[in-house]
């Protein structure tokens, strides 16, 4: 993970100095770590909650990443809003200052979240003074304050006229912020480098993003027999029927901190939803219909090859994520009952993390994790339609119910519905599904014995070869 590193700010010398900040050229940017340290290991999952750990975890678990970045150069490095063992990180002086800077030798600059030493009180900003004291001294060389930023400035002269806040300390954020301006040339170059402004968008940047949606997906399930694969579906079918609430929907692809804070839903941005993928990878011939959720009499009604569910959750971001049920945005599990009970089915999942989805895979012939995939949905059509293989494997467990949470590899209740790094492949030497043997051709399949017998009996009459009757139909 902490090659993206290289990727911002360019690859590193050789015999680069260890801990201090590289940055290769005005086509080039800062990167930074966040958040230190311990943010994803929350108690509960609670974001900005407490991080309850002995020092061996933290040092084995939490801290490597901090290494990793140090050593490839990083040039700033967040603090966390969550609290390690109790003690605010904003207000951790021991880790900071003591760990990241002195025993790690990080020689950039360490910056505060939004609002960051606001919320070293509760609540955030009841003692605005202290805050700014605490943080500070903590090591915090960068403080975001959004608004209110004349109270900051007067705050902390105040603390360093009164001597709360040592000159010292000033000087090493002052040189560490300078150090980090000086190695982006900002001092000859201080305004933005536009010249990339318009690969933005780019096609192979697209295509670029295609691949990874299409190797990041998880296959779960594929079909309900060992010997009997769903995928991949066939692009030439009669009728498809595609469903769900994030079949259509480019921004719940996206996801938060997509054009916005929490992210939004619809066309928040130029993309390809994962409707128009599936209606630009089948035949001509066949005919897709979109039904957002279709009900019971919508599905007696219609007949269909197959149908493709897209559902999932809704954009989040931060403590608006944080949930206790984990459950998929409503009306997914009705869509999933009332669709898959009337047609074979895959269901794709839009979400950012495992979501309750035990109760239903029975209902399903396929099951695919396709977590957040942005603005290229067509990735996701190029493996359901077996243009590419499944290579995906989970990075966490998939829990069966979320009263097993918290549940990790090694845990004594280890029951996952599927383990961490599960993960299925296409089985060349086994049918796929053709897509007509289903429930929804039942008619066609039913015309088509009646003319299979009805030839048969005509080539029999013609032949001339006795057929048996039972006594009873000669009276």
């Amino acid at each position: 993970m902490t090659d993206i590193i290289l990727g911002l700010q360019g690859e590193i010398p050789v015999n680069h100095t260890k801990g201090v900040p590289y940055v290769a050229g005005k086509d080039k940017v800062a990167a930074c770590a966040k958040h230190f340290v311990g943010d994803g290991g929350t108690h509960n999952g609670i974001n900005e909650n407490n991080t309850i750990i002995d020092e061996h975890g933290l040092l084995s678990i939490h801290m490597p990443p901090y290494y990793d970045s140090i050593i490839k150069g990083v040039a700033t490095i967040m603090v966390s809003y969550s609290s390690l063992n109790g003690v605010k990180m904003h207000a951790n002086h021991e880790l900071v200052t003591g760990y990241l800077k002195s025993k790690l030798h990080f020689r950039g600059f360490v910056i505060s979240d939004w609002l960051g030493i606001d919320r070293i009180t509760s609540p955030p900003g009841a003692n605005y003074t202290y805050s700014v004291q605490a943080g500070i001294n903590a090591g915090i060389d960068m403080v975001m304050v959004p608004d209110n930023y004349t109270e900051y400035i007067d705050d902390l002269t105040s603390l360093v006229h009164k001597g709360i806040v040592n000159m010292s300390r000033v000087d090493d954020a002052v040189r560490r912020i300078l150090r980090v301006k000086f190695t982006m040339g900002l001092f000859e170059n201080p305004l933005a480098e536009l010249s990339f402004a318009n690969q933005l968008g780019k096609k192979e940047h697209r295509e670029l993003a295609r691949e990874a949606v299409r190797k990041s997906l998880v296959l779960l399930k594929n079909g309900n027999s060992s010997n009997q694969q769903f995928l991949p579906l066939p692009k030439k079918a009669r009728r498809i029927l595609v469903a769900g609430s994030h079949a259509s929907n480019l921004g719940y692809q996206c996801g938060g901190w997509s054009i916005q804070w929490m992210g939004g839903t619809g066309d928040i941005t130029t993309g390809t939803t994962i409707l128009d993928a599936i209606k630009s990878t089948v035949a001509d011939s066949t005919h897709v219909l979109y039904s957002e959720n279709p009900d019971d009499s919508f599905m007696k009604h219609n007949d269909f090859s197959f149908a493709i569910i897209v559902v999932g959750e809704p954009p989040y971001s931060e403590t608006v994520g944080d949930s206790t049920d984990l459950t998929m945005l409503d009306p997914g599990p009705d869509t999933i009952r009332t669709v898959c009970s009337a047609v074979k089915c895959v269901v794709v999942i839009v979400s950012g993390r495992p979501v309750v989805i035990e109760p239903y895979v029975p209902l399903m012939e396929a099951l695919v994790a396709a977590w957040l995939p942005g603005t290229e949905g067509q990735g996701v059509a190029d493996v359901l339609f077996g243009d590419y293989g499944f290579t995906g494997k989970l990075p966490r467990t998939w829990f069966k119910s979320v009263d097993q949470l918290p549940m990790n590899v090694g845990d004594p209740h280890y029951d996952p519905l599927y383990p961490f790094g599960f993960g299925l492949t296409i089985n060349s030497s086994l049918p796929g599904f053709s897509g007509v043997n289903n429930l929804g051709d039942t008619k066609q399949r039913v015309i088509y014995v009646a003319l299979c017998s009805l030839l048969s009996l005509i080539l029999i009459n013609d032949l001339g070869i006795g057929v048996f009757q039972h006594p009873a139909a000669r009276m």
